[in-house]
């Protein structure tokens, strides 16, 4: 069909809708159908990547390591670069951050693109090898099939949002078969509001995802876990330790992963430099360490399901470590401390990928690490290792994303494990409020953070983040020159419709601005028309804004300067208009009442 047609056929159906359909089924509608597309995405991508990786490593040697691993990685991240820069001319990393950042400064519009792009670089990175995880592209592939959907029915920007959390959500519960675990990850992560009206779309998003992966892949969880040694009260002090030891290692990841992307984006004029040494950096370590190859979702479910040391040395298989059974928790502790760095070096590299799999790869080494060094050096009673790296996967989770609900219901839907509910819940909270300590914002909003440009659940701030400041200037004002006499500034307040007149030189820079209110005293004398000039009255603006400012600064400006017109510059210093207080607190108002609708 022609592009026309398709439009027309659309706008029938929007103008059909409309009248037969209410707004409220009609989103359901879309969400069924967001978290069918979602569920498609999350098993093509997943597909993708299995059949690469058992092309390229299906011949491996599990007793002695492979050479290979030093060039499937590098090859990986330059067809993703290539990809990227030359089909998809736009960057599509950190997924769940231009989530973040699509929700806060973009009124929830994501680009059409984002509806495969990430498929199809992560399939390529994370099967040749790259050290991320699927999930954020998938997440950023479900948001963006909501997002276009709703842009596709004109739909307004906060049923956008809506549609935004519906996709995202979709995707968690479709890639892990956990529908609790996607609701919850879009109100912790995403930072949605729940209502009323937005609790039912995005639940039918997440069961239609869980239904349609089952359909796909049959009933096979991501991770098999048996519980062979329940819990007993007695392990509640262990649990509590592994929660900060958590909590810690979630603060490296973030703070290490801070540190690679700032070396990486030095670079950013380079991107072959960036290859090379994002490339070199993964190979290298996946050589050493092949546990580090791919999602790494393997070594996960033989720490989850070994029951002794036979079990778990399978782990060292194809690395120089192989046969070694005595060096299994020196390189548990390095595959753990190493990780970070593959992860960064895919990303940074040019590769396409996330950090929800490293986080869970980390959260199991570490709760295996740590178990396994409490029952050697006899510090307690003894615990069960395969129980604490599961445990170990939810403190991290819930540390790195600072989401305690989401790693502790993702993990029990993951594993069946509901019946090691209580200690994850400790091991989750204990990790979170370690983590919050020393870093006030998840691995996602961090960045934005920075920028102000974060959406969180506190409604003024969230409202002011989603203000947009272009909105809200007025640029029909009235300006002179500062050499124009009182005569001319006369027949200028005359015709404007506020209460400040700006000068401005030939370049079109602010140089002062006249109070109407305060030259009444010689505004009506006309002899006076020709003896003063804009120059002469003009004053200093209370404060100067510029258009990249955050709201939060501007509301703040306001009450500091009591101000009722504040001048908004651009780049260059050029004005754009004015800022009005009553326009910008009406619009404040609006969006606060708007956001209470249940």
């Amino acid at each position: 069909m022609k592009p026309q047609a398709i439009i027309s056929f659309i706008s029938r159906i929007d103008t059909w809708r409309a009248t037969h359909v209410s707004e409220r089924m009609f989103v359901l509608i879309l969400a069924f159908f967001v978290g069918l597309l979602s569920a498609v995405a999350a098993f093509v991508l997943h597909w993708l990547i299995r059949q690469i990786v058992a092309l390229l490593t299906g011949d491996f040697d599990a007793t002695s390591f492979n050479l290979l691993y030093l060039v499937y990685p590098v090859v990986g991240i330059f067809l993703t670069m290539l990809f990227v820069r030359y089909v998809v001319k736009d960057n599509i990393s950190h997924g769940i951050t231009r989530i973040l950042y699509a929700i806060s400064q973009n009124c929830s519009r994501l680009r059409v693109h984002n509806t495969w792009s990430s498929v199809v670089a992560s399939a390529i990175t994370i099967g040749f090898g790259g050290s991320v995880g699927a999930e954020a592209p998938i997440v950023l592939t479900g948001s963006a099939i909501g997002s276009n959907l709703g842009k596709l029915f004109r739909l307004d920007s906060r049923t956008l949002m809506l549609l935004v959390g519906c996709g995202a959500a979709g995707a968690i519960a479709g890639i892990f078969k956990a529908p609790i675990a996607g609701l919850v990850f879009t109100l912790e992560v995403l930072m949605i509001d729940l209502t009323m009206a937005s609790l039912m779309p995005i639940l039918v998003s997440c069961v239609t995802a869980t239904c349609f992966t089952y359909i796909f892949s049959g009933d096979a969880a991501l991770f098999t876990f048996h519980l062979d040694d329940f819990w007993t009260v007695e392990r509640i002090p262990a649990c509590v330790l592994l929660g900060i030891f958590c909590g810690l290692v979630s603060l490296y990841f973030i703070r290490m992963m801070g540190f690679c992307e700032d070396i990486f984006a030095r670079l950013k004029k380079y991107p072959y430099a960036k290859l090379l040494l994002g490339g070199s950096v993964l190979s290298l370590l996946i050589f050493l360490f092949p546990s580090l190859f791919g999602e790494g979702y393997n070594s996960i479910n033989l720490l989850l399901n070994g029951k002794g040391e036979g079990d778990w040395t399978q782990i060292l298989n194809n690395s120089l470590f192989a046969g070694q059974e005595k060096l299994l928790v020196l390189y548990i502790a390095l595959v753990l401390l190493t990780k970070v760095f593959a992860t960064s070096a895919t990303n940074g590299g040019g590769g396409c990928g996330g950090t929800f799999a490293p986080s869970l790869f980390i959260g199991c080494f570490s709760g295996f690490l740590f178990s396994r060094l409490w029952n050697i050096y006899e510090l307690g009673v003894h615990v069960p290792e395969k129980n604490f790296a599961l445990m170990g996967m939810a403190g991290v989770m819930s540390g790195v994303m600072h989401a305690p609900l989401t790693g502790i219901f993702l993990i029990a839907e993951l594993t069946g494990g509901y019946s090691l509910f209580l200690p994850l819940m400790i091991v989750s909270v204990c990790s979170y409020l370690t983590i919050i300590i020393f870093e006030p914002h998840s691995i996602y909003g961090s960045r934005l953070a920075k920028e102000g440009k974060l959406i969180t659940h506190h409604t003024d701030h969230a409202v002011l983040t989603l203000m947009q400041l272009d909105s809200v200037i007025d640029r029909d004002y009235l300006a002179v020159s500062p050499d124009t006499e009182l005569g001319g500034i006369v027949r200028k307040i005359s015709s404007s419709k506020g209460s400040v007149i700006p000068v401005l030189d030939a370049a079109g820079s602010l140089l002062g601005e006249i109070d109407i209110k305060k030259i009444r005293h010689v505004v009506f004398r006309i002899e006076l028309y020709h003896h003063f000039t804009a120059q002469q009255l003009m004053q200093e603006p209370s404060a100067v804004l510029t258009d990249s400012q955050p709201m939060t600064v501007v509301m703040r400006t306001f009450d500091k300067t009591r101000a009722d017109y504040l001048p908004v510059l651009d780049a260059d210093g050029h004005l754009k208009g004015y800022l009005s207080r009553e326009h910008v607190y009406t619009q404040y108002r609006k969006m606060v009442a708007d956001m209470s609708e249940d």
